[in-house]
């Protein structure tokens, strides 16, 4: 009898594939697992969005590291993913898993940093829970609610051959650079490109470009081409960098060729000081790769 595979060797997207049939719904879950947030059916013509994210010690930032740096990462990483849904975030619940012997000062600066970035979007912290550790650590994770209008938020699966990509900012080097840490979520952006209608896809870049790409277009059962040439790539970093390092927390974007000119006024018009750039195009064939970028079970 062979032995069972791990979770290394299957990989997160294939773990989430055996787990999804095990994961319930209800008529008021319109958009479940899958997607960056959750959505769920709300009163009037908005929609609720849940998300949850988690932080941990050794893998998405390291000992010694600013405590409130931390916090603010935790938080910015679910405000990202509502973003990309073209959402607004709204109340957070924060779970910390700390061992018994950290100061308390990390504990206070971990909230300081949070609170610091729940001020600049509204965002109440509702309140929580918090466990220790049997052995020296620190995890945090954050669950969000936001909401977006009723119909105006963007999923994964909504591309289509032709489409044009493009992402916001610059890739690579998120980790050298400490821009993991001090990374600005793109919920103007992402609000702009939804309620606009020009986005037909989108999601937010933190594993990648060469694992979150293939995923949009997985979704929406296309393919994918990439100019290397026409990559943002961040000073002093390169093409593979920009495709492969992930925690980059910008915007992947599709919508229609026809709209390249709405969409590059747009940009200039509400943020100008967020670059929007072409890198490729979706196309019909599903047959295309990319260099993998971050694997969280590797």
């Amino acid at each position: 009898m062979e032995p069972e595979p791990s979770i290394r060797q299957t990989g997160e997207d294939a773990l989430v594939a055996r787990l999804l049939p095990l994961m319930p719904s209800n008529p008021s879950l319109e958009t479940g697992p899958g997607d960056d947030c959750a959505i769920i059916r709300g009163s009037g013509n908005r929609q609720l969005l849940l998300k949850t994210d988690c932080v941990v010690e050794g893998m998405h930032f390291l000992p010694g590291t600013n405590p409130e740096l931390i916090g603010r990462k935790a938080l910015a990483r679910a405000v990202s993913d509502i973003g990309a849904m073209g959402g607004t975030p709204l109340h957070a619940l924060v779970t910390l898993f700390v061992h018994a012997d950290r100061p308390i000062s990390q504990v206070e600066g971990i909230y300081r940093g949070m609170g610091r970035l729940a001020r600049q979007f509204g965002i109440s912290i509702a309140g929580g829970e918090s466990s220790g550790l049997p052995a020296d650590g620190l995890i945090i994770n954050v669950a969000l609610t936001g909401e977006v209008e009723a119909g105006k938020a963007v999923l994964r699966s909504t591309a289509r051959a032709g489409d044009l990509i493009a992402v916001t900012g610059t890739l690579g080097g998120s980790f050298p650079t400490g821009h993991h840490l001090s990374f600005m979520p793109r919920v103007r952006e992402g609000g702009i490109l939804a309620a606009s209608g020009v986005a037909t896809s989108m999601m937010d870049l933190s594993d990648g470009l060469g694992t979150d790409l293939p995923r949009l277009a997985a979704a929406s059962g296309l393919g994918f081409r990439i100019h290397e040439e026409l990559l943002p790539v961040r000073p002093g970093f390169t093409a593979a960098q920009a495709v492969g390092d992930g925690e980059d927390y910008e915007l992947l974007v599709t919508f229609r060729s026809g709209d390249r000119e709405r969409a590059a006024r747009l940009a200039a018009e509400h943020f100008p000081e967020t670059p929007l750039t072409v890198i490729g195009e979706m196309t019909a064939e599903t047959a295309s790769a990319l260099p993998p970028g971050y694997r969280h079970f590797s």
